[in-house]
């Protein structure tokens, strides 16, 4: 049995509404002998959580162009206890930008080369272009569009997972 862990962080909603999206397709493309998926916020993931899954896809909100804090709280608190567990393991990221979030991708791709993960996806950005006060901290509603874009993803990782491809 594989496990495919989805970590996540939200405040408006839209990193969540993107990270559901994933994980409803990954279980569509999950036999259930075969793949368990599972989806959790940042602050609640531990070290045991990453160790014992077989792929990642890490979602975050860019938050003054770098990646949520308990996002980056969730990987100092993993990250060591990781370190030379997880090589290769497959993984792909998610961001909710409000501008463009490549830095906050950066970021991720940075920790992932430092656990020595496999990107088997590029990184999926989805763009709020929230740019004022009010907008930023506004509930987001994400477009059905790049939903399906997430569910890809989500998909895409299930599927190379249960198929033995990564």
């Amino acid at each position: 049995m594989k496990t495919l862990l989805i970590v996540y962080h939200t405040m408006t909603g839209g990193t969540q509404q993107m990270a559901e999206a994933a994980e409803a397709a990954a279980r569509e493309q999950a036999d259930a002998r075969s793949l368990t998926v599972k989806l959790q916020r940042a602050h609640e993931t531990q070290p045991a959580d990453v160790l014992d899954a077989d792929g990642y896809l890490f979602a975050t909100p860019e938050n003054l162009a770098a990646i949520a804090g308990l996002m980056k709280d969730f990987f100092d608190r993993c990250y060591y206890a990781a370190l030379d567990r997880v090589n290769g393991r497959p993984y792909a990221a998610m961001i909710c930008a409000g501008s463009d979030g490549q830095n906050a991708l950066r970021q991720i791709e940075r920790i992932a080369t430092g656990w020595r993960l496999k990107p088997v996806a590029d990184g999926l950005i989805v763009c709020t272009h929230a740019q004022t006060p009010a907008r930023i901290l506004a509930p987001k509603t994400i477009g059905a569009d790049d939903l399906t874009r997430c569910a890809e993803l989500g998909a895409g990782l299930a599927a190379g997972l249960v198929l033995g491809v990564f």
